[in-house]
């Protein structure tokens, strides 16, 4: 199974202007290579059989003679192959020459794409030699004996008959630089792979321009964008060429070359990912019909071969950490968008309602220590002092010194009022009302204390006129762990559509960008302790309850929630991407907890269904009025049934 993974190549090779014997020779060793290492489809440069500065000896006959010879020759020389070519080449069509690109499978020469637009300005002279393609051209034109009715034109899509996801529409170089590309009416004629073949030259700042402008069309189209781009051996008496292949998936980079190395560049583009992301995205399929859909391009039919891939074989990067960008810079700029975009939500409704209080729950961990820290945010860009935040501890059977000390800590760092309000004998009583024996440390046990905690919470936030800043995240909403009526509930949720892997990275941001050494210290050790609710009694006066222990790593649960929800990806697939990245588990634990994973997914929605306010900062959330809308009671069958069927 290959989980809708489609391999491609962009591939610059060895050239010789004028040489097309030599270049057809380099073509077939690169289709062989491209091949052999599982690619269904390989994309060359705008003339890649000729060259493309072989200025006015494209009106050569010997020249155009010898190009449809070694195309042929090309042909048939990787019939065996199952994977599809694209090649350059001039064409003579009646009265003019077009610059085509030429598609091949199995030796047969499927269709030839004339280019649309032809430039003619600063160091762009092809109008010289070559007509625009225009509706006026002939459906299919004769090209040799051999071929006597070869497919003409731009309305001309390859389909993999195997494989509906498989769409194949191609464009030349400048038809990419247009206003209008030709591959924007492709895509939303049905095409979810566009080739474009090029002879692009290099010049100061062009390869970011043309890096965004395939990263840009990739993503407006919801298509894979692979750019082919012409070497460092086509001739440099005026221009020099880098051999800047690039593929592009649905606005991100898969795979880019080095500038100025020849060679061939791979990437397996997600066509199930693609194909999801359209159907999510109404409003492609609506700028389709305005369009008129597909009835305007013909279908040409072809029957690829499914080719499986190991996972260390995926020639894709797979993330780990989808919610976490790489880099010490990046994540830097992200974690501080996302602050901003929490305290503005947090700012929002304070200014709505006229509150000048807050409350906030504060255990010593890193879910209330970023909700604390981004209330503070809020307080400062509505101008409120900071003692209008009730920081609250709340000691109960569970709590270490080592969290208590903590939040003690943070909460005078921050400035805000720090009130304490000790709830073991309140809880106590409690157990006394219902009949609950406190030497059974079940979840009425941990329940009890989590509800104690709010409604101490909710009356402090009364008595002060304010609200009650929730402190729970995506995560722990994900899989449900939270008490009902406890900790799940609140005035806003700040925290509710943001990752525990990402919480961690914030903290940590807060603690390198404060000028504050004791805050910075404290966050430090916050950072350091372990995860957990504290809802069972010390051992030696460490913490017994560590939540990863009971319900998975986090690390790993971001990882299937993300795919999950963002690409609405199966049970399998999620098993596959997880093997396939570099998190440090191994397979059998993945599987695991991929079933915990589902069940507590499914059977927690209730609590999701009622969630506070609380605003979305990322691609992925889980309100019920907004991302996700799910009915409390489905079923995870389905799911749970394929996970059983997994090895």
């Amino acid at each position: 199974m290959n989980y809708g993974f489609f391999r491609t190549a962009c591939a610059s090779t060895q050239l010789v202007v004028a040489d097309c014997n030599f270049n057809a020779d380099k073509i077939i060793d690169a289709v062989r290579i491209s091949a052999s290492e599982g690619a269904s489809l390989v994309v060359f440069p705008e003339f890649s059989i000729t060259g493309y500065t072989c200025g006015d000896l494209f009106l050569q006959r010997a020249l155009q003679k010898s190009a449809v010879e070694n195309l042929e020759r090309i042909a048939a020389k990787t019939a065996s192959l199952d994977c599809i070519i694209a090649v350059g080449l001039p064409i003579n069509v009646e009265n003019a020459i077009y610059n085509c690109a030429a598609v091949l499978y199995h030796g047969k020469i499927l269709a030839l794409i004339p280019k649309t637009f032809i430039p003619n300005y600063s160091e762009f002279y092809e109008r010289r030699y070559f007509t625009p393609a225009s509706s006026s051209v002939p459906s299919s034109i004769r090209l040799s004996e051999r071929n006597p009715s070869v497919p003409f034109g731009t309305d001309i899509l390859v389909c993999d008959e195997n494989n509906p996801d498989f769409v194949l529409g191609v464009e030349l170089c400048e038809d990419l630089w247009v206003t209008l590309p030709p591959s924007t009416r492709a895509a939303l004629a049905g095409a979810t792979v566009i080739a474009n073949l090029s002879a692009s030259n290099e010049i100061i700042g062009k390869a970011e321009y043309r890096r965004n402008l395939v990263k840009m069309q990739s993503g407006h189209s919801v298509c894979a964008y692979l750019y082919a781009d012409a070497g460092h051996d086509e001739s440099t008496q005026d221009l020099v060429f880098a051999a800047h292949n690039i593929i592009s998936e649905n606005g991100s980079i898969l795979a880019e070359s080095k500038l100025f190395e020849n060679g061939i560049v791979y990437a397996d583009i997600d066509l199930e990912r693609l194909m999801q992301e359209r159907r999510r995205s109404t409003t492609f399929a609506q700028c389709a019909e305005l369009e008129g859909g597909s009835s305007s391009y013909r279908k040409i039919f072809i029957s690829l071969k499914e080719k499986n891939h190991k996972n260390n074989e995926l020639k894709r990067f797979v993330d780990a950490h989808p919610f976490v960008p790489s880099g010490k810079q990046a994540r830097a700029e992200r974690c501080s968008s996302v602050v901003q975009l929490q305290a503005e939500g947090l700012a929002k409704r304070l200014r709505h309602i006229h509150c000048q209080s807050a409350v906030i729950g504060l255990s010593g961990g890193l879910d209330s220590t970023l909700a604390l820290l981004v209330t503070c945010r809020a307080f400062d860009l509505c101008g409120i002092d900071r003692k209008g935040i009730r920081t609250v501890t709340m000691p109960c059977f569970g709590t270490t010194d080592r969290t208590y000390n903590n939040a003690c800590t943070l909460a005078r760092q921050c400035g805000t009022e720090l009130i304490e309000v000790p709830i073991a004998d309140s809880v106590r009583q409690h157990f006394k009302d219902i009949g609950q024996d406190e030497n059974v440390h079940d979840v009425t046990y941990e329940n009890c204390q989590a509800r104690e905690r709010t409604q101490v919470l909710m009356d402090i936030a009364n008595k002060t006129n304010g609200i009650v800043i929730g402190t729970g995240d995506l995560s722990e909403l994900a899989l449900g762990w939270c008490t009902y009526n406890g900790d799940q509930m609140s005035m806003y949720g700040v925290n509710s559509s943001i990752p525990k892997t990402l919480v961690r990275y914030l903290v940590d941001w807060f603690a390198e960008d404060s000028d504050d050494e004791k805050l910075s210290a404290v966050l430090k050790d916050i950072l350091d302790t372990p995860v957990s609710p504290e809802l069972l009694p010390p051992k030696d006066g460490q913490i017994a309850q560590k939540t990863e222990d009971l319900v998975g790593p986090y690390e790993l649960h971001d990882f299937y929630l993300y795919y999950l929800l963002r690409f609405g990806f199966s049970p399998s697939k999620l098993l596959f991407l997880a093997d396939c990245s570099e998190l440090p588990f191994d397979h059998d634990f993945k599987l695991k907890w991929l079933r915990t994973f589902y069940r507590r997914f499914f059977t927690q929605q209730f609590k999701r269904s009622c969630m506070p306010d609380g605003a979305k900062v990322g691609t992925v959330n889980l309100s019920p009025r907004g991302d996700w809308r799910m009915p409390s009671d489905a079923s995870a069958s389905v799911w749970l049934e394929e996970i059983d069927r997994l090895k």
